[in-house]
């Protein structure tokens, strides 16, 4: 009697499933770093100590333009990663490329925002709002500019050699690194503008 055997594919030892698993792994790292950061501004963020509150620093208008900016983003990221499993090199390379110029034209509103603040004598060091507010908002800038940076490491790949399967697997990443960081703005923007905003 003949023993028929299926095959399964070894999802356990594919390259990609790995990468993807592992930096699902680091993204919920990050996250605990980002619900810390939170939640010392929930403790510490009414503290004004004399100072200046959110409402009468934050110009809400500015915010919302960044925040659609970066809402942006994440459409033109998910479009270059879908793009990519497609193989279509030109397609992600524009659509990164569009996603690194909204980064860099966000990171340029929020130093804006930062020299505004510290000019007006309004520094880290000056009450524990603003210590936990330029921390919280200030790691998530950071991030974006990490996400930047990656992006402008990896399009030259993509330009030189084309969707291969190493190039794939990054690209993949750094579209879930760019949906991260936009869903925790998300958040600061609710919860830190738009919450804060009302403190007076």
């Amino acid at each position: 009697m003949t023993e028929v055997h299926e095959s399964y594919p070894d999802t356990h030892h594919d390259p990609y499933s790995k990468t993807v698993f592992g930096f699902w792994v680091y993204l919920l790292t990050d996250l605990i770093l980002f619900g810390a950061l939170f939640a010392t501004y929930a403790v510490l963020g009414r503290n004004f100590f004399g100072g200046p509150s959110g409402k009468e620093l934050f110009h809400l208008p500015f915010t919302l333009t960044e925040t659609i900016i970066l809402l942006t983003c994440s459409f033109t990221s998910g479009m270059g990663g879908a793009l990519a499993h497609r193989k279509n090199k030109k397609g992600t390379i524009f659509y990164f490329l569009i996603t690194v110029l909204l980064g860099i034209v966000f990171l340029g509103m929020e130093y804006t925002e930062f020299s505004r603040f510290i000019e007006g004598g309004n520094k880290w060091d000056k009450s524990a709002f603003l210590s936990t507010f330029f921390t919280l908002v200030g790691t998530h800038g950071l991030h974006v500019a990490i996400a930047v940076l990656w992006t402008l490491v990896l399009l030259p790949l993509v330009y030189m050699h084309g969707i291969t399967s190493v190039v794939l697997r990054r690209m993949t990443c750094l579209k879930m690194f760019w949906q991260f960081i936009n869903i925790v703005w998300v958040f600061i923007f609710t919860l830190v503008y738009l919450l804060g905003g009302e403190l007076g």
